[in-house]
């Protein structure tokens, strides 16, 4: 297969979204912030979008064209084979600050990102709003009150302001992502800076169990869930078969260490522990028909709980080798 994944400069309805916060009463952070955020922006957009209010989304005569389960629960299209499935992927990423629990005092700022997935990128002055509910409810335990200072769009020259202080609304913009000319690399390196859970049977799968090819398979199906379901766009990833038996070839060197976190569920009314491999990941051999995939992955996330901001991670290319003095020379 000499082709990549993906076809390149194909224009992905996909964009992050950075959300500045101006604290007005301190704040302490939880050492992974990301539940809290999802959390309390997913309860808000509820109790704004639910009309029926009943408790459960699951019954609901308006399921199928509330905009609440269409971000935040979306349910399995009766004619698609996810239906044998117990969870459908989100069209949303919260991208939290850096893992470490800390205080932020009154005044102070906090960014978070936000990624949206086709469809879902309409709904972004609804999000921008039910966000800033949250906010004026304030967040976590201590009930931080705080307010939207900015939303930049990320493009691939920089960051542009979308957000109208004044008028507290979002501003009219283009969003899509273009995928980039496969780069024939001999070797990419995945940084994770979340913890990154691949499961199998249900079970998380520590460093030594990884393998390229579940990678590689996580990466494929979560794209093509995503692209088919929020998008329109079925198919996106191109002979998947073929791509997973090709992933069984590289050579992959793991510098990957388990690290737990806990999360309080409300749903649950308890803390769950949750865990995951944090660190580097590094992939040799035929890259390039890999290439775009683990490119777009950067802003998919991978394995399990990415909605909430696990599986995040940056690629980085090895800089070509450097001709030593001898062979200058020579």
């Amino acid at each position: 297969m000499g082709s990549s994944a993906i076809s390149s400069g194909e224009a992905l309805p996909l964009a992050r979204y950075r959300f500045d916060i101006r604290l007005i009463d301190p704040i302490r952070l939880p050492d992974y912030a990301g539940s809290l955020i999802r959390g309390q922006l997913g309860a808000s957009l509820r109790r704004i979008a639910c009309m029926t209010g009943q408790r459960r989304c699951e019954g609901c005569p308006l399921l199928r064209t509330c905009p609440y389960p269409a971000i935040f629960e979306t349910p399995a299209p009766a004619s698609h084979t996810l239906q044998r499935f117990s969870e459908v992927p989100n069209p949303y990423v919260v991208e939290p600050p850096p893992l470490g629990a800390r205080v932020v005092e009154a005044g102070g700022m906090l960014s978070f990102g936000l990624v949206l997935i086709g469809r879902a990128l309409d709904q972004l002055p609804l999000i921008a709003y039910a966000m800033q509910r949250a906010l004026e409810s304030g967040l976590g335990k201590q009930r931080s009150r705080a307010s939207i200072d900015d939303i930049m769009l990320e493009h691939s020259t920089g960051q542009t302001s979308i957000w109208d202080h004044d008028s507290r609304r979002v501003l009219s913009h283009d969003a899509a992502l273009t995928v980039p000319s496969a780069e024939d690399k001999p070797s990419l390196t995945l940084r994770f800076a979340t913890p990154l859970r691949l499961q199998h049977q249900g079970r998380p799968l520590d460093a030594e169990e990884l393998t390229p090819r579940r990678l590689i398979t996580a990466l494929m199906r979560r794209a093509n869930l995503l692209f088919d379901l929020h998008a329109n766009r079925p198919g996106l990833i191109e002979a998947p078969s073929e791509l997973a038996r090709l992933a069984e070839g590289l050579v992959d060197e793991r510098d990957l260490r388990w690290r737990d976190w806990t999360r309080y569920s409300s749903r649950q009314q308890a803390e769950m522990k949750l865990g995951g491999v944090l660190g580097t990941w590094r992939l040799e051999g035929n890259l390039s028909p890999f290439y775009s995939l683990l490119w777009l992955g950067q802003w998919l996330h991978v394995g399990k709980n990415a909605t909430m901001g696990l599986g995040r991670y940056t690629l980085e290319a090895m800089p070509d080798r450097v001709q030593t003095e001898t062979e200058a020379i020579s």
